[in-house]
């Protein structure tokens, strides 16, 4: 599994890899389909990339271009192509399913958390439904690493190398734009074919208020298991019912979780003097007369991103609150199916070791913001909201969702002791908002002043009737 974003590892570090393989290494990320059986430059697919390149100097600066430092007009075609040239619609009996699992899972919720039912809508998706759905999101996942990355080995460039290759940079851009959205488009269409719901991977991917299953992955995961799939659908729609609860009644949460992706964006760094060594040598006619030397600078290591201590301090909170978030759902799903579902036990258990052997979900995450959610923070997390619902009840257990300063952090799920003293001791009623501090001040030097407005009008008061006494 690479760390780096978008591609930057090299693409011989794969050891599945054979001859002729063309769905990994050199073959799985190059745009232009370039590159024989033995990753070199193929002169039969001359006039292929001479017609792909033509296209991309006539597209530059023409309206319906390439915007945005990720292609996903390209991301979209290679998640679907992987999928085949048909996908079996979604049935009428599969969505009567889905329907009568998702409202059968919201009835035990509502014993289970004080979050009232967060969709609106629930439906059933097939691969490629979950691709066009889940777009945007991603779009907004992917940008800033992207943007980070693409203008930061370009705005490095020496001052007469930026002059120089001026003409190339709408080109180099758009090659970069294909690079990643070839990529995210592998990677989108492998986890198109196993994900089980819309939040798999623990974030809102789907449109607000919109739970979604998606049936054919479901038969497929359970046909290698003993219990029966309508059991198994119940307790994926109880788990997406719980995330769709959570994300709709913290209003803050889904900023709270991209903006982590983007505070992780905005701490990459490069290697200057890579970079610079790089554009020493770098001849943009080269480079037009054969793209396939962009992916091999790229695979050279050159412009892989540095890791910085706001970079790590970033990819911690953001760890952390996807482990809070999995955690919370699957203490509250087991609360609510208890002894309904005979197998409850065991399908969490599935689950837990399908994170833990680095499924698709955890490896396609890893690969766009270079973050792998440990599963053992999962477990952690799960214990803490375990203790916090046995000690001080559902409603203050839940009441830490209130404000993202009385979440729990990496050193509590490590050791929740005290975590869950500050909440028996009402940590959930009182925290640290500097908004509330200012307004209480306010308050108390108004009232002060009114204090002290009105006692000199009482003495004067006195006066005037001992005057008139006198």
């Amino acid at each position: 599994m690479t760390d780096f974003p978008f591609g930057f590892s090299n693409r011989d570090d794969d050891p599945e890899r054979k001859p002729g393989d063309e769905s990994s290494g050199s073959g799985a990320n190059n745009p232009f389909g370039l590159g024989g059986p033995g990753g070199g430059f193929d002169p039969s697919q001359l006039g292929q990339m001479l017609t792909q390149l033509g296209a991309m100097f006539s597209n530059i600066g023409q309206p319906g271009a390439q915007s945005g430092p990720v292609n996903y007009d390209i991301a979209k075609r290679l998640a679907r192509q992987q999928l085949g040239s048909s996908v079996t619609p979604v049935s009428s009996g599969a969505q009567r399913a889905v329907a009568d699992s998702a409202h059968l899972a919201e009835l035990w919720l509502d014993e289970a958390t004080t979050f009232p039912a967060g969709a609106t809508k629930t439906t059933a998706w097939t691969a490629n439904d979950w691709i066009e759905e889940t777009l945007p999101t991603w779009k907004r996942l992917c940008d800033p690493v992207a943007e980070q990355v693409s203008g930061m080995w370009t705005a490095t460039l020496p001052a007469e190398a930026r002059e120089f290759a001026a003409p190339m940079m709408g080109m180099l851009g758009q090659m970069g734009g294909l690079a990643f959205g070839s990529q995210l488009g592998q990677a989108l269409g492998q986890l198109a074919k196993e994900v089980l719901t819309s939040t798999d991977i623990g974030l809102p991917l789907g449109p607000a208020g919109t739970a979604a299953l998606l049936p054919a992955a479901i038969s497929e995961f359970s046909a290698g298991l003993e219990q029966p799939e309508s059991e198994i659908l119940v307790y994926l729609a109880a788990r997406e019912a719980a995330h769709q609860r959570l994300f709709a009644h913290v209003p803050w949460l889904r900023q709270q979780v991209l903006g982590a992706v983007e505070d992780y964006a905005r701490g990459i760094k490069m290697d200057f003097s890579a970079i610079e060594e790089a554009a020493q040598n770098l001849d943009p006619m080269q480079l037009a007369a054969d793209p396939s030397k962009l992916e091999e600078l790229l695979s050279q290591g050159t412009f892989e991103p540095q890791t910085t201590p706001e970079q790590q301090a970033a990819l911690d909170r953001l760890e952390t609150l996807l482990a809070l978030i999995e955690g919370w759902v699957e203490t509250v799903v087991t609360d609510a199916v208890g002894d309904r579902l005979p197998g409850a036990g065991a399908l969490a258990e599935t689950l837990r070791r399908r994170r833990a052997t680095g499924g698709p979900a955890e490896q396609t995450f890893a690969t766009l913001v270079g973050l792998e959610l440990r599963p053992r923070k999962v477990r952690e997390a799960a214990a803490l909201w375990r203790r916090l619902t046995s000690d001080v009840g559902v409603e203050r257990r839940d009441g830490v969702w209130a404000h993202p300063d009385l979440l729990p952090d990496s050193a509590d799920l490590d050791s929740p002791a005290g975590f869950i003293d500050s909440v028996i001791g009402g940590g959930t009623a009182v925290f640290d908002d500097p908004l509330q501090q200012l307004a209480d001040t306010v308050a108390r030097e108004q009232a002060e002043k009114e204090a002290k407005k009105n006692a000199p009008d009482t003495e004067s008061g006195k006066e005037d009737k001992e005057g008139d006494k006198g």
